[in-house]
């Protein structure tokens, strides 16, 4: 099957910004050392380096992995039929023209994951070298459990529909051979998988800052948020509680109202690394380009993607609220300004947030709504991220629903990825309408699909089709539903 040019091969594959579908083209260059060249803990961190290159690209989180969540929903859209975002945000995918690089370049990392983790276990290392031995294979092992995390929620049902029984990736945790056909296994099985990964990982790795790259901190925030996916609501409170406090103990904090609209332009350090729990360093040598999120939402840039005129009008409801800050108005359209330049770098070469504190803050909230006697709580973890948006506002005093803690995500969490995948996990609807506002009066939507207008968890297509070239080549893989004929 396809997908062993990427589990088998010991170079990594190039990562370009061409704007091209086919992942076929790539050409080798960054590289990663063969399953046989793995001799000391530096060819391990030249491997992970390697790794974190892919992670950077504009398939991947520097661009399609983060928008696709945002323009699959109902807060912002393609800004035009002919832009990149497009063919996501009209959501007509069939099984002929469904995208490959969601698929190929997640394995591409865990491929490359899995030749670390073959070897690391050998490897020879003096005793002043076990924190960082511990601390690059639990690096390892997180950066493979994401990869299959993300596969999961883009051709996965979510894990609530259905207790995890439908179908969701092959797991792969080994270098394989080349007759290796693998079947799907259950979401179920993937979940276990990836949050096996995610725990062990966060036993290794080191509780300190590390620029561009993931810690202990990470590690218990995608812990928190699987567990939050699943429904283990009670795991997930206690897991973002104890993240938390684990991060805020050491130098994390909230940003402050005052921070928010220019500090994503901030180049974070051990000092004073602020909410982010790991983004995307993108500098002018390294950096994905134009297909960047910087340059993608750029309003004198390619200006790809733009706020729904349904949520400009939701986020701009209370005029003191630093939210409404983040975006700017150009031709009657808001355009996202949370990816900013770093000083003495260009609008493309912004970094990307992969996850912040103030998530982790909205899962103890969301959490805590949903259990029982947890109000108070909810309370503490919800009012953080409202007064911080406006520090005349307060959920002191309210029971705090599932829908008020959505509805603050919503806001906080806009053009960062998660909108479709927050609505649908809790079967919410996704309601992409119009309406008049005269600030972006030139806001509208293009012609969509009937059913891709109003849809819930039962629309087959909120998740993608697998790869086409995926299913000639391996005979064991099952179509996602309805894709089959469509």
């Amino acid at each position: 099957m396809k997908i062993l040019k990427y589990i088998l091969l010991g170079a990594a594959i190039t990562i370009t910004s061409s704007c091209g579908e086919s992942w076929l083209d790539l050409e080798p260059s960054t590289q990663i050392p063969t399953d046989t060249a793995i001799q000391n803990l530096s060819h391990v961190e030249y491997s992970l380096n390697s790794i974190y290159n892919v992670m950077r690209n504009a398939y991947y989180y520097s661009g399609r992995m983060t928008y696709y969540g945002d323009v699959t929903g109902d807060d912002v859209q393609a800004n035009g039929l002919t832009k990149r975002t497009a063919n996501y945000y009209l959501m007509g995918m069939t099984r002929d023209t469904g995208p490959s690089t969601h698929w190929s370049y997640a394995y591409q990392i865990i491929r490359n994951c899995n030749i670390i983790l073959s070897q690391i276990d050998n490897l020879e290392y003096d005793n002043d070298e076990q924190d960082e031995f511990n601390d690059l294979k639990g690096q390892a092992l997180l950066l493979r459990g994401m990869a299959h995390f993300e596969l999961t929620r883009f051709f996965g049902y979510p894990y609530t529909k259905d207790n995890g029984a439908s179908l969701g990736v092959p797991i792969v945790h080994e270098v394989v051979g080349v007759d290796y056909k693998p079947s799907r296994n259950t979401v179920a099985e993937c979940y276990d998988a990836f949050i096996a990964d995610f725990e062990e990982a966060a036993s290794l790795l080191s509780p300190a800052f590390n620029k561009g790259k993931v810690n202990k901190w990470t590690a218990m925030g995608y812990l928190s948020r699987a567990y939050l996916y699943m429904g283990r609501d009670a795991d997930a409170l206690n897991m973002a509680i104890a993240t938390i406090n684990g991060a805020e103990s050491n130098k994390y904090a909230l940003w402050s109202n005052e921070e928010y609209p220019t500090i994503w332009a901030s180049d974070i350090d051990a000092s004073n690394p602020g909410e982010i729990l790991f983004e995307m360093v993108n500098t002018t040598t390294e950096s994905p380009g134009k297909e960047s999120m910087g340059y993608l939402c750029y309003s004198s840039g390619y200006s790809d993607m733009i706020l729904t005129s349904s949520f400009y009008q939701l986020l701009t409801e209370d005029a003191n609220d630093v939210r409404a800050k983040m975006f700017t108005i150009k031709s009657k359209k808001a355009y996202i300004n949370k990816y900013q330049a770093q000083a003495g770098e260009n609008i493309q070469d912004a970094n990307i947030p992969v996850m912040r504190l103030s998530e982790i803050y909205l899962i103890a909230a969301e959490a805590a709504a949903k259990l029982q006697n947890r109000n108070e709580t909810a309370v503490q973890y919800l009012n953080a991220i409202v007064q911080r948006a406006n520090p005349e506002n307060s959920v002191e005093g309210e029971t705090i629903t599932l829908d008020r803690v959505l509805l603050e995500r919503r806001k906080e969490l806009f053009g960062e990825g998660h909108r479709m995948f927050d609505a649908i996990r809790n079967n919410r609807r996704i309601e992409r309408t119009d309406v008049s506002v005269s600030a972006i009066s030139s806001t509208s939507h293009y012609e969509l699909l009937p059913e891709s207008k109003s849809f819930d968890w039962t629309y087959f297509r909120v998740v993608l089709p697998i790869p086409k070239a995926e299913m000639n080549a391996n005979p064991n893989l099952v179509q996602n539903p309805e894709y089959g004929t469509n």
